[in-house]
This record gives C-alpha cells, structure tokens and sequence, in this order.
C-alpha cells in the first residue's frame, strides 16, 4: 500500500492551529506522493513554530538571521532514503513550519490559513523529494504547476477564499 504517515507536532503558542489542519496536512502529503508516483510507505515529520524559532533555525542551517515560512530537510534523495526501524517506512524528512508568517501569508494573498498551511506542506514535501525553485526558470515553473495541482486535488485551489 502507498502511504505517507504524517507525524505533526505544534511546537508554538502565539497561534492557535485550526480544526481540520492536521487531516489536511496528511492529504497533501498523501496527493504529492500520489502525484509523483511513488510506491511503498514514507513518513515525513511537520513541526509548528513561531518566527523567533524558524528564524533561529534558518540562521543556522541558511545563515540568513531572520524569518521564514517553512524550512525543509530532507533525509535522503531520489529512492535513496533512510528507512524507520521501528516502521519500515522511508523517511522523506522534516517539515518546520512558521505559523505566525503563514497567518501574515494568508492575509497578505488574501485566503484562508487552511490553505497556506497546506500550499506550504506541498511546497516542502516537494522540496524533500528533490524539486527546487531558488533558481528560477524550469524548474521553479515545475515546482509550481506541481503544487497547484496538488492543491487543486485536494480542493484548495488558487482562488478558494
């Protein structure tokens, strides 16, 4: 059976986390490995933070000193991945996730947080699978026709308020 096992822990209090959010986070995992057509069992971790710790974070893995939205980091590369012992899943890797930015994000593009917290889980499960925008060009138009169809799929298209 394909499957993602979705470990999601809120490690922040400046915002309180939506009914539904972790059943929508487990879809876009799900429809991305669906989308990308893999076989087997894979797990991915999802952390919550606030911007002081995803700023903390980004300077030490990215050296830039302030926020982020999301940061990903990933465990292993094309079918190359470390399996759980305890599981026997492939582990993609992890997820850290500034919910006070995705709040300022969604305002900013005028829609729901549900959908930020879900177009961000895409754009990083997608990261942990190989895709990279930073460089612009194909394959950033790639990554991004990726996510909406992905968000489309689970019903949160582009223009869902």
């Amino acid at each position: 059976m394909d499957r993602v096992k979705v470990v999601i822990i809120n490690d922040q209090k400046a915002v309180k986390i939506p009914t539904g959010i972790r059943i929508l986070l487990r879809r876009c995992c799900n429809a991305v490995i669906k989308l990308e057509q893999l076989t087997g069992e894979y797990e991915v971790n999802i952390t919550f933070v606030d911007n002081e710790k995803i700023r903390e974070l980004n300077k030490k893995y990215r050296n830039i000193d302030k926020p982020t939205d999301v940061l990903s980091f990933p465990m292993g590369s094309g079918d190359d991945y470390p399996t759980n012992p305890e599981t026997g899943f492939k582990i993609l890797g992890d997820v850290v996730i500034s919910v006070e930015r995705a709040v300022f994000q969604a305002e900013e593009y005028d829609h729901t947080l549900r959908r930020e917290l879900g177009f961000l889980t895409t754009h990083s499960v997608l990261h942990l699978l190989g895709y990279d925008h930073e460089n612009g060009g194909i394959e950033a138009s790639k990554m991004r026709e990726r996510e909406e169809e992905v968000m489309t799929l689970i019903g949160q298209p582009r223009d869902i308020k």
